[in-house]
């Protein structure tokens, strides 16, 4: 079979590709599930324009590049397939999933690979997501620096981001996933570091005191939120954007109350950060 005939845009320098000439509800060649993992370690994310999946169609789609997740709180799934996360927001809603920078579940031991959502419906305006290029944030970082956090690990804590979070969620007799992991992690695809903390999952970084930890931490996390490693991404139904949880961070917008905004959610699991 011929090489597909992918066409990918940047959308900035550091941060984000937008992929022209594939029909995601169509099943993929192997040639074109290499050509899109390679793209996905390269960019971070990878954004599709005018796409309408069906929930079997976007599970066949996620499960090209591996298993899929379970999430270990998210209330809101669709019937009949567990593995799909209703993401929804209205005037009835009190705080939205995703509203601070984080890779997703980096609790996991083994957080996800990636996860793909498409968006259904959209806010007259606001609703962005923001992406930022965790290669970046830690290739910026001085020799110094990066050899005293090369080695170096933190712990990643759900308890803090999902007990009593979600509407219509029961907590109550639930425990929710702790892991350590490395505070740069090297991608299994693209052989590059990057970055491992964030905002909302990382408590501590392991090694040092907490005096030390929450000044390191919270020197990273802001440095990670640089606008020059990121990209912005404007939603429209049938847009879909597959982002690298092993190298993106996202941040997504909670800035259209009382518009309603929902999409679907198919999540990729991973494997253990080294």
């Amino acid at each position: 079979m011929p090489a597909p005939r992918l066409k990918f845009r940047k959308m900035t320098g550091h941060c984000g590709a937008e992929v022209r000439g594939i029909d995601l509800c169509q099943p993929l060649r192997a040639e074109e599930v290499n050509v899109l993992s390679n793209a996905l370690a390269e960019h971070c994310v990878l954004f599709f324009r005018g796409q309408s999946m069906t929930p079997v169609q976007q599970k066949a789609l996620g499960r090209n590049f591996g298993e899929l997740h379970i999430h270990p709180a998210w209330p809101r799934l669709v019937d009949g397939h567990p593995e799909i996360m209703e993401i929804y927001a209205d005037e009835n809603t009190r705080r939205i999933a995703g509203e601070d920078w984080h890779s997703d579940v980096s609790c996991d031991r083994e957080p996800p690979l990636g996860t793909i959502l498409q968006m259904l419906e959209v806010p007259p305006v606001g609703g962005d997501t923001l992406f930022a290029n965790m290669y970046a944030a830690y290739e910026s970082l001085s020799a110094p620096m990066r050899r005293m956090l090369d080695g170096m690990t933190a712990v990643h804590d759900g308890e803090y981001v999902y007990r009593g979070r979600y509407d219509g969620a029961d907590d109550e007799g639930k425990t929710f996933p702790r892991s350590e992991h490395p505070v740069v992690r090297t991608h299994p695809v693209s052989g590059r570091k990057a970055l491992f903390v964030n905002r909302l999952f990382t408590t501590r970084i392991v090694q040092l005191s907490k005096r030390e930890s929450d000044a390191v931490l919270g020197f990273l996390v802001e440095h990670a939120a640089s606008p020059m490693f990121q990209c912005r991404f404007r939603w429209r139904p049938g847009s879909v954007a597959f982002w690298d949880n092993r190298c993106a961070q996202h941040y997504a917008l909670w800035d259209y109350y009382p518009n309603r905004r929902c999409g679907l959610r198919v999540t990729i699991k991973g494997d253990r950060p080294r």
